[in-house]
């Protein structure tokens, strides 16, 4: 069964650690870093979205694209330059998700 963010990979799920900010732990229960499953970025998400429902508002717009205020980080690397929710992960690979923050 497909999920909403998914295409059809052929690639097997592998875990990833998801290190979340303290603005999104409440969904969690406090954890900071949560263990999902996927051969993509956007698997990962549907991974996390199952295992945490609240935390897909926080994640995703209404068309299920990534928030504007949210930053991804596969490893050390921002996923907007490695194909956003497409962006293949290896096996214990971390995505870290940030708050943007803005300045003046």
């Amino acid at each position: 069964m497909a999920g909403f963010l998914t295409t059809s990979t052929l690639e097997m799920p592998v875990p990833v650690d998801v290190r979340l900010p303290t603005i999104l732990r409440t969904a969690t229960g406090g954890q900071a870093t949560v263990a999902a499953e996927g051969a993509t970025v956007g698997e990962v998400f549907d991974d996390l979205i199952r295992q945490h429902p609240t935390l897909r508002d926080q994640l995703l717009t209404s068309d299920g694209e990534l928030h504007r205020h949210l930053n991804i980080y596969l490893n050390d690397d921002d996923i907007r330059y490695l194909g956003k929710l497409d962006a293949k992960v290896g096996d214990r690979d971390t995505l870290t998700l940030m708050p943007a923050v803005a300045g003046g």
